[in-house]
């Protein structure tokens, strides 16, 4: 018999200890549970260098929602609660780090426009927390088979979003392709969260320049603030610069031009 390894990440104790019961009682499952997203990230990390790898994360959609100072019990194992990763920032995480892993978010209610961003951050299915066992094992079955579950009920409002998310997108990849090569890589530094200084410093370029062409990016861009060109800048895909890799000596700056 095939086992389906599951891990099951929230920070309800009842909740997570029911449901991790539930699923213990069928046979052709094992599951773990974790209290947080970082426990759930060193438990992730302690089974890939076990060659044991999960299959299955079930996450709470509100995962990080708790009382601030309060340590949610973890039924399964002991960790230390000294960090923070929200439900949503878990799914990403994970579906780049285990590109193979399957991700199945529980919702306290239905909600399209989360969902939508669910699957966009690689969730494969979006299931309320209310559910029969007999339906969740079935989308935990299906999205094992490349299969994508969700409420029928959150259907047109789920594709509704990722049409209006597509078009957004659309929209910010031709903004940026307006940027001149120097200007989207003053971008990628903002993205990275380089001030002016600093990207004056990477770019070898002065900081009268730097503030000239961070003008001219909002201006293409559209945008009045950093924040703003950084938030379309992710949505057209542009990554920030690799802040480990030191640019070569002949992208300098003389006399006001490029050498």
């Amino acid at each position: 018999m095939v086992r389906i390894r599951v891990l099951v990440v929230d920070d309800h104790r009842i909740f997570a200890e029911s449901l991790a019961a539930a699923l213990a009682a069928e046979p052709d499952v094992d599951v773990s549970a974790a209290g947080s997203g970082p426990a759930a990230l060193r438990c992730l990390d302690r089974a890939a260098a076990d060659g044991r790898r999960f299959d299955v994360l079930l996450v709470d959609a509100d995962l990080g929602g708790g009382v601030p100072g309060v340590r949610p019990a973890v039924p399964v194992q002991e960790v230390g609660e000294d960090g923070h990763v929200d439900g949503l920032s878990l799914v990403a995480g994970v579906r780049t780090a285990q590109p193979g892993m399957r991700i199945v978010v529980l919702a306290e209610k239905d909600d399209s426009r989360r969902a939508a961003l669910a699957l966009q951050a690689g969730a494969a299915g979006w299931v309320a927390k209310d559910c029969s066992l007999s339906r969740l094992l079935t989308v935990i079955r299906g999205v094992l088979r490349d299969e994508t579950h969700l409420p029928p009920a959150l259907l047109t409002g789920v594709l509704r979003e990722l049409t209006a998310a597509r078009k957004h997108r659309t929209e910010s990849e031709r903004l940026v392709e307006s940027l001149t090569p120097r200007e989207r890589e003053v971008l990628r530094c903002m993205v990275a969260g380089l001030g002016r200084k600093a990207v004056a410093e990477r770019l070898f370029l002065s900081p009268h320049t730097v503030r000239t062409h961070m003008q001219n990016v909002l201006g293409k861009l559209g945008v009045h603030s950093t924040l703003a060109a950084v938030a379309l800048a992710r949505r057209a895909g542009v990554g920030p610069a690799d802040l480990g890799q030191a640019l070569t000596g002949d992208v300098v700056e003389r006399g006001g031009q490029l050498a």
